[in-house]
């Protein structure tokens, strides 16, 4: 009988140790049957029998439950069929087989080459899995990039595609847009475009992020090659899902208001003209105004130093027209183009002064005729034009003579539903001059020059242009909320407080919004290594660039690197950047000034502080160099802004987009937007630097001291509340054009509109 017996074994380990058996087996984790030698004891039924470990005490009781068959059950699967780990210590006596064990062994053996078999087509499925997750991610590049050419002439009314600068990646070829409910002759035909629109749009669907009834209206967008949905979509697609969702869908509600006309008149466009903030504030302004789908244009002087290479086709057009000056009527040649989508006009006198075929842009001493000049012939060129703007959007007191001309001359020539709002970006230039030459433009001296218009409010024997803005226009706005309430004080108010207190019902502060095709760090051209607040590695890898190229004779990323950015300074701020830079010997840090200006006052003060401060633990850069600005900002752990009086300064702004700690004076535009770490009336997610107020050299030496002392003390001590907190903080907030700032200006143009 017990011939006929074939004992089959099945081995299987029950409880926690079967997880040991997975293809996730650490390496150290060894097969039980292959190292132990055992005593058995066996019995037909069920045998158990001690397995002991030699390098340890322990040993393990297996059961083995054992079924009796014929050899006509041989290919049945009965016998041993199951091992359990752990089992009750075995009965005396008991013992099993020699063959038994052997083939327990050889069964254990082919279950454990069984289970390395498994691992390896585990690991191999997983080196295919990690290929093609890299193939698909390379695809996503490559689209990205596709995409990114392809739209990289988004806005130009032209055939052929023309590269210009990085800045330009958002203008697409093919025709004019489809702008609010007008459809122009043409459609633009970014293949690519359209077709990641068409995708997108499909996957939102299957997310279930929106419903078939909205894919379908925004289906309808895309056949229709509308404008602002290419525009939404290039701006929002990279934020995330949710942005772009609530950007598109706000091109289906029929409940949508109408989109404006606005014109802004002033003197400055990046990149054409910028010697301050006003260029680049009218470019961000009037892209992000174009994204909401409304009609944009700038009306410039042509001046001399003018370079138009930047700008998409630009043309002198046949016909001239005449404007008003000084008792006659001169000629006028006209410039046309496309900059960034947004149609500019620029204006080039053909007076025998020459008002802007100069080497300069201001500090003429007929600046008051050249801008007094320029403002008029830009009304007179809209009536030319038989333009009906919504909006005339004027800018300091260059332009600012265009709200009483308007009133005064021009509402009654059709222009009767137009509206004037005029930004004050810097109340420190004012521009005084005697009232007859109001006469020049067309103004008359007699009515303009009372209290409650022009006449200035500390020197009445003069005019000025800024109160005539104020006073003219049917809504005033400055660059922050803080500034606005500022300028109604007496310290601030440069004169015209009482000016603002009588119309400040129609004054409003909006903070102006960050640049981020310039400063971003995820895409600055100028880095050797761009980063982002998911993956900050690269702002060391910046460091080191700077460093070494500085020949600082420390690599110790460790030691924190204190940066500086002083191009536009005044004389007192120059005193204040001596000062700290004598501080810096008795700190464990080290120092970067990039001191360059465009301003040669400034440089060769510059130049002057430079041989006195050479050392090994600082560097005085004196050349200007937009590249080093660029890699200071990204480099630095700490910045310090020193200007006191520009109320736009942004370098604060700049240096929390970066993962930069700033030192700023919380004045002006920046109050409220640099939270100081030891505020204790804000919350711990809002803190993002250190802050003083008063522009006493002492207090600015203090706040630097107290930045390094809480720098390394931070670091140590990995204080929740310190460092790296203030760093994701500051890189948290959204500063761009696209977020509260352009629906600010909408909302002020809307408030005139019904006026």
């Amino acid at each position: 009988m017990e011939s006929a017996i074939l004992a089959k074994c099945s081995c299987a380990m029950t409880g926690p140790s079967a997880a040991a058996t997975s293809s996730s087996s650490s390496d150290h984790q060894r097969p039980l049957l292959n190292h132990y030698p055992c005593s058995i004891s066996s019995s037909i039924g069920t045998s158990t029998f001690t397995i002991a470990d030699r390098g340890s005490h322990r040993r393990t009781f297996l059961t083995l439950r054992c079924s009796t068959t014929s050899s006509s059950d041989k290919d049945k699967g009965n016998g041993i069929d199951a091992l359990q780990v752990p089992s009750p210590r075995p009965e005396k006596g008991s013992v099993v087989g020699a063959d038994d064990l052997m083939k327990l062994f050889n069964d254990a053996q082919q279950n454990m080459l069984y289970l390395s078999k498994q691992r390896v087509t585990a690991m191999e499925n997983l080196d295919k899995v990690e290929r093609e997750k890299t193939l698909l991610l390379a695809r996503v590049a490559q689209l990205e990039a596709e995409n990114e050419a392809s739209s990289a002439g988004c806005e130009v009314l032209q055939k052929k595609l023309k590269s210009i600068e990085d800045e330009l990646q958002m203008q697409v070829q093919g025709g004019d847009w489809a702008v609010g409910d007008k459809v122009s002759k043409k459609k633009m035909d970014p293949a690519s475009l359209w077709s990641e629109l068409n995708l997108t749009i499909d996957s939102l669907v299957l997310k279930g992020k929106i419903d078939v009834g909205q894919a379908t209206l925004l289906r309808g967008l895309v056949l229709n090659r509308d404008a602002r949905a290419a525009e939404v979509f290039s701006t929002l697609r990279s934020i995330g899902d949710n942005e772009l969702i609530g950007g598109l869908l706000a091109l289906l509600d029929p409940n949508r208001r109408h989109s404006l006309h606005i014109v802004h008149i002033c003197t400055e466009m990046a990149p054409l003209t910028e010697l301050g903030t006003l260029g680049n504030f009218v470019t961000c302004l009037s892209r992000a105004l174009r994204r909401k789908g409304n009609l944009v244009e700038v009306i410039l002087p042509k001046y001399a130093s003018m370079d138009l290479s930047c700008v998409c086709n630009p043309i002198q057009l046949e016909a001239n027209f005449r404007s008003y000056f000084d008792g006659t009527w001169h000629n006028n040649k006209i410039w046309t183009g496309i900059l960034y989508g947004v149609a500019i006009t620029l204006i080039d006198p053909s007076h025998s002064k020459k008002f802007f075929s100069r080497q300069h842009v201001y500090d003429y001493e007929d600046d008051f005729e050249r801008f007094t000049y320029f403002s008029r012939a830009a009304l007179d060129y809209i009536i030319k034009a038989a333009k009906r703007p919504d909006i005339l959007h004027i800018h300091n007191w260059q332009t600012a003579a265009v709200a009483p001309l308007f009133w005064d001359n021009f509402a009654s020539q059709g222009l009767g539903q137009t509206r004037i709002l005029f930004t004050c970006h810097d109340l420190s230039s004012q521009y005084l001059h005697e009232p007859h030459k109001l006469a020049l433009c067309g103004l008359n001296p007699g009515q303009l020059h009372r209290i409650d218009r022009l006449q200035d409010n500390s020197e009445p024997r003069l005019v000025n242009l800024v109160k005539g803005g104020i006073v003219y226009s049917n809504k005033v706005t400055t660059v922050s909320p803080t500034y606005a309430h500022d300028l109604l004080t007496k310290e601030l108010g440069q004169g015209l407080e009482s000016t603002f207190q009588i119309h400040k019902n129609k004054f409003v502060g909006i903070l102006n919004g960050l640049d981020e095709s310039k400063w971003d760090p995820q895409k600055d051209r100028y880095l050797p290594c761009t980063y982002g607040i998911e993956d900050f590695s690269g702002k060391r890898k910046c460091k080191e660039e700077l460093l070494k190229r500085l020949g600082f004779s420390s690599l110790n990323l460790s030691i924190p690197l204190v940066g500086c950015i002083a191009a536009d300074l005044s004389d007192s701020e120059l005193n204040i950047l001596e000062d700290i830079l004598n501080l810096k010997s008795s700190q464990q840090a080290q120092f970067v000034f990039a001191g360059g200006s465009k301003n040669p006052r400034i440089q060769t003060l510059l130049e002057t502080i430079e041989p006195s401060q050479k050392d090994m633990k600082s560097q005085l850069v004196t050349n200007y160099d937009e590249a080093l600005i660029h890699l200071v900002v990204a480099a630095s752990d700490i910045l310090i802004c020193l200007t006191f009086s520009e109320p736009t300064y942004q370098t604060p702004l700049i240096a929390m987009k970066y993962g930069t700690i700033p030192v700023a004076r919380s004045v002006y535009g920046l109050s409220g937007c640099v939270i100081d770490a030891e505020d204790q009336s804000s919350r711990m997610s809002e803190r993002t630097g250190y802050t003083f107020v008063s522009q006493k050299e002492a207090l600015t030496c203090f706040a630097l001291h107290f930045t390094l002392l809480d720098h390394s003390n931070n670091l140590k001590e990995k204080d929740p509340v310190g460092w790296k907190y203030l760093i994701a903080n500051g890189m948290r907030t959204n500063f761009s054009w696209d977020t509260g700032c352009v629906e600010s200006y909408l909302e002020a143009y809307r408030s005139i509109q019904a006026l």
